[in-house]
């Protein structure tokens, strides 16, 4: 899997397929990534103005990373975090 990056959820929690197309073809497909299992390293009491985004690159070094606080808030999305008052941190992995 070497299309997305390291750090992504997809090499270590998803796995690629081979699909047949509406036209036939034969394509390459993924899997939904699996929820990925993180310890909790604490929690964040989040100011006006922060995003997760640079939550993530604090906390995980990584600014990218966003995915995985809104998975351990369980958030479908990162934008349903957005009126959160307190986050959950994972650690770095």
């Amino acid at each position: 899997m070497a299309i997305f990056d390291a750090k992504s959820r997809y090499p270590r929690n998803a796995s690629i397929y081979e699909a047949t197309d509406r036209r036939g073809r034969k394509v390459a497909a993924l899997t939904a990534a699996n929820k990925p299992v993180q310890t909790l390293l604490g929690e964040h009491l989040r100011r006006e103005g922060q995003r997760l985004d640079h939550l993530a690159n604090f906390y995980l070094r990584d600014p990218n990373g966003f995915w995985r606080l809104a998975e351990l808030n369980d958030a479908m999305l990162p934008d349903a975090l957005a009126e959160t008052d307190t986050l959950k941190i994972p650690t770095v992995l």
